[in-house]
Order: structure tokens, then sequence, then C-alpha cells
């Protein structure tokens, strides 16, 4: 009989061959599932969970020691931003920073691609989210309110591809959050400074909106309206016009308002197109008569405040959009809550007498 000193213990399990998922799962402390989908690159799984394997892979030699810290070092989250086509210069500049946010991403592991799909057409856009659920791991765009798109969104969030809805929400659906004005509270905002430009005596005000599928520029009709009826009954409200966000069709809406209405006292325009209407009134020349007021700071908007033919434009910092969405997504990996630390944005109303700096080119 050998004495204990001299005994040799039986090897473990894992050493009689090449280690198996088995032995990974039983020292992490997982199942053999959540094992085959670290080692395969599966979403789903808690980052803490994946270190917990992939340092078990190692210890058991099923990965090599040199390659751990690559393997535990998490792939950039990849995100398509969804925008419409088209002439709305607010948008167009979106896409841009969206392009440019490399080095402002990087730090949230976050790698961000953008594309621009025709405007206004929920069945094209519910189709261009479900081509992506095997790209990317997350997918930011800007909501039409449409039975095909809430179908889209639930169908990614049944694959784990998270979706945020960016400036204009679509509800009863299982998108992850929305990143985006109190729409409400942004056309309550146009109404108050429309009461107080006009101080309240009678006069014609239309309206030109993107259009009514985006349900920001629904509720932004219902703020406006219902402030003009608390604050200014004498206000007459025409007509609700929809052009699409184009200027083409924002200028032709406009020459017929000013036909139809010579004592037309204001527009708003609740999507794009503000080139269009500015367009239109200087070629009437009433451009000092007309109140303008509309969304989206750019430097077209810009020009249009210094020179007068603007009074305001109501907006959102574009760049605080894409960090917040990018932070929501980041969240969203980590395990928390999607909104967590994300501050909801403020609305901006920026006039000729407070413009900020002109952005570099």
């Amino acid at each position: 009989m050998q004495d204990d000193a001299d005994a040799v213990a039986a090897p473990p399990e894992h050493t009689r061959g090449l280690p198996r998922i088995a032995d990974i799962a039983r020292l992490s402390g997982v199942s053999t599932a959540t094992v085959d989908r670290v080692l395969n690159h599966r979403p789903g799984v808690r980052p803490a969970t994946v270190q917990r394997v992939m340092k078990a892979a190692a210890e058991l030699d099923y990965i090599p020691e040199s390659d751990l810290g690559a393997a535990l070092g998490p792939k950039p989250v990849r995100l398509a931003f969804l925008l419409p086509d088209g002439t709305n210069r607010y948008l167009t500049r979106l896409g841009q920073l969206i392009r440019q946010s490399e080095a402002a991403l990087a730090p949230l592991g976050i790698r961000a691609q953008v594309e621009f799909i025709k405007s206004f057409n929920p069945d094209l856009l519910a189709r261009s989210l479900l081509q992506h659920w095997r790209k990317v791991d997350g997918v930011a765009f800007m909501a039409l309110e449409h039975p095909a798109v809430r179908e889209a969104v639930n169908e990614l969030a049944a694959r784990n591809v998270p979706t945020v809805t960016l400036i204009s929400d679509v509800q009863n659906c299982r998108r992850a959050a929305y990143v985006g004005l109190d729409n409400r509270a942004a056309g309550r905002t146009a109404g108050y400074l429309f009461a107080r430009f006009l101080g309240g005596r009678a006069g014609k005000v239309a309206m030109i909106a993107g259009s009514l599928s985006y349900r920001a520029h629904e509720d932004r009709e219902l703020g406006f309206l219902n402030v003009l009826k608390e604050m200014a009954p004498a206000i007459e409200v025409v007509g609700l016009r929809e052009a699409h966000d184009d200027e083409a069709k924002s200028y032709r809406q406009t020459r017929t308002l000013l036909s139809h209405h010579p004592d037309l006292a204001g527009i708003y325009t609740i999507g794009g197109g503000a080139e269009g209407v500015a367009r239109a009134l200087k070629e009437a020349r009433r451009e000092r008569e007309v109140v303008f007021i509309g969304h989206g700071f750019t430097p077209e908007t810009r020009a249009l405040l210094i020179d007068g033919t603007m009074e305001a434009v109501i907006t959102q910092d574009p760049r605080s959009a894409l960090m917040s969405c990018a932070a929501v997504f980041a969240n969203l990996r980590a395990g928390r809550e999607a909104m967590h630390g994300v501050e909801p944005p403020r609305i901006e109303v920026i006039f000729r007498e407070n413009l900020p700096p002109a952005a570099p080119p």
C-alpha cells in the first residue's frame, strides 16, 4: 500500500482529453447553452457572464491565455440609423453628424451607420427595419405611426434587436425607448409664440406639416390648436396642408395660401421645408408682414432668422439626440434600464437675438 504522499490523484475529467463545453459550464457556473452562445459570439448574454465563461475557457486551455484579453473585449455595438430621405435640412445635418461620429461614439463601444430611405412610406420603412436584424445590434429610426411599422418593431424585439424611435415616436409596440421632444409641448410653444406676436388680435394663421403620419407632427398640431383656443380665440386657423418636408411643395403650398388668404397673418411649419415657405413670402413681399415660425435649427433657418423672414425656430440639438441614442444602446448592452442617466431633450426656441455661434462648415 502506498503512502498518502505517494498517491497520485486521478486527473480531473477535463484533463483526460480536450476540454468540453460541459467542463467550461461547470467551472463558470452556467448552462452549456450559455457557454455555446458565448463561444459562438451570439447575443443575449450579460457581459459579466461572458467574462466568467471566457475566463473558464482560458483556464481549461479551451482558448489560449494570450487570446483572453481580445476575447473579453466587447465588440462594438453596431447601430443603424434610418432617416427619411428628402430636403429636410435638419435631418440631413443629423445624418452628417452620424457619419462623422466614430470618435465621439468609440468610448461607448458603438459604431454607427446611417441610411436614408424614402419618406412617408410605412411599408418601405417596415421592410427596411426587418432587413437590418441580421446586420446590426440595434436600430434607431424616425417612426411613422402605422401597423406595419409596429409589427416590424415587435419582430426585431423578438429577435433581440432593440429599436429606439428618434424625433417621432410610435406607441403600442416593443420599442426600447424614445429620444425626442415632447411634441405636444413643442406645438403649444409655437401657439404661445403666435398668440404673443399677434397680440391676441384677430387674424388668420395657416399650418404646413410634413405628414400627420408622423406622431410628432400630429402632436405639434394638437398642442398648437389647444393653446390658440385658450390664449387667442380670435385667431382663425385656416387649414392644415401637408408638404412632406419638401421645399418645392412648401413653396407651392405657401403661394396658394397667400393667394387664397391675402390677409394671412402667420404660417407655422410643423415639419421641414422652411426655405420653400420663405421663398414664397419673399416673392410676394410679405416676409415682413407674415409671422413665420418653424422647426429645426439649420444654417438655412439661421439665415432666415437673421434677415427677419422667420421670427423663431423651435428645435432640439441633433448632436445631443445622437449621443442620447448611443447612451440608450450602451445601457441596454450593460443590462441597465434604457433611459438610465439619459436626460430628456429640452425644447429650444431660437430667435435672431439669441443665435448660437455658427457651426463650422
